[in-house]
């Protein structure tokens, strides 16, 4: 039999598929969400999420220094506000010595080269679980967007050096880099949550911070997952008002969006691997029906080859290990 091309050449061994590959994974592509509680030496395993942790900060520090040693080189901090610090204004999450302020200080003091990203929506903070102040049972746009600013500042004071506003209020990645600027955090960069979709795969994240909705849900701020322009749409405004990087999330059901988006944009492109995605494959690898550290590297693989440079992903340090193997 002849044939003019036998594509299984280049498929024959593990050095000539390596040497052809297409996408490439490494410790540099992944941020690492850590979740940050108050006390010390607290470690608490989340239900939902087995063999993930909410740490002290103490405990966090540790963790950062394990994860440079590993080669990765972002953190994305979240923190659990005690129920008690909770109100509407979410006045909490602009306060010198709160929480998420002194676990910046103490993370970039102990590992001054870790790139720290933090969080900034309101849910954390407020009394109702929403992203943004609430009006007559509405979430409001613009008061939410002066409080996100302060929170924002309030994080680049204690040496933040990237924020990341998950919020998907309209015009707050503007009012955030004019009150950086403003207030001479010129170096401070912004990662958008630029298409970010009202999905049931955050219910995890919402057990690890205690941050679920007390009532509706937040459709009327989160994307509609049926929408693909949409989200073009606003990651170009996101850019526009001075976004350095740009997010889709959550990841795996949202493959196509990375792509739409890495095809229109000229700034990074970063995915969350969410919560529930993170869930799904713990639960079918403690059953058995998936090797879980194959189904780790193909997840992430799958992310890249999408389009996206930045992966935020759970998988972070179970992956570095693999990959540094």
């Amino acid at each position: 039999m002849y044939l003019q091309r036998r594509n299984r050449i280049l498929r024959a061994t593990p050095s000539i598929r390596s040497l052809v590959a297409e996408t490439t994974l490494t410790p540099n592509d992944f941020i690492v969400p850590l979740f940050i509680d108050e006390g010390e030496n607290i470690e608490t395993e989340i239900a939902s999420m087995p063999n993930y942790f909410r740490r002290s900060i103490d405990l966090t520090v540790k963790e950062v220094k394990e994860l440079w040693s590993l080669g990765i080189k972002s953190v994305l901090l979240f923190i659990k506000c005690k129920d008690e610090l909770k109100d509407n204004t979410g006045k909490e999450a602009w306060n010198r010595d709160g929480l998420m302020q002194r676990s910046i200080r103490a993370i970039k003091d102990a590992v001054p080269g870790m790139y720290v990203m933090t969080d900034v929506a309101l849910d954390p903070y407020s009394s109702y679980g929403h992203d943004g102040i609430v009006e007559n049972g509405e979430i409001v746009n613009d008061p939410t967007v002066e409080a996100l600013v302060k929170m924002s500042v309030s994080h680049a004071d204690a040496g933040v050096d990237m924020v990341a506003p998950s919020d998907m209020m309209d015009g707050r990645i503007g009012a955030i880099r004019e009150g950086l600027e403003e207030n001479g955090f010129t170096k401070v960069g912004i990662m958008a949550y630029s298409a970010k979709y009202a999905s049931c795969f955050y219910g995890p994240f919402r057990d690890a911070l205690d941050s679920a909705p007390g009532f509706g849900d937040k459709k009327t701020y989160q994307m509609d997952y049926s929408n693909r322009t949409e989200a073009i749409r606003e990651t170009l405004m996101d850019i526009e008002e001075g976004a350095d990087i740009v997010m889709v999330k959550p990841g795996l059901p949202y493959l196509d969006i990375v792509r739409e988006v890495k095809n229109a944009v000229d700034v990074p492109v970063s995915v969350y691997n969410i919560s529930g995605e993170y869930a799904m494959i713990k639960a079918a690898a403690k059953m058995g029906w998936i090797n879980e550290e194959k189904a780790i590297i193909e997840t992430l693989t799958a992310f890249k080859r999408a389009g996206a440079d930045l992966i935020a992903t759970y998988f972070a340090k179970d992956a570095a290990k693999l990959l540094n193997v």
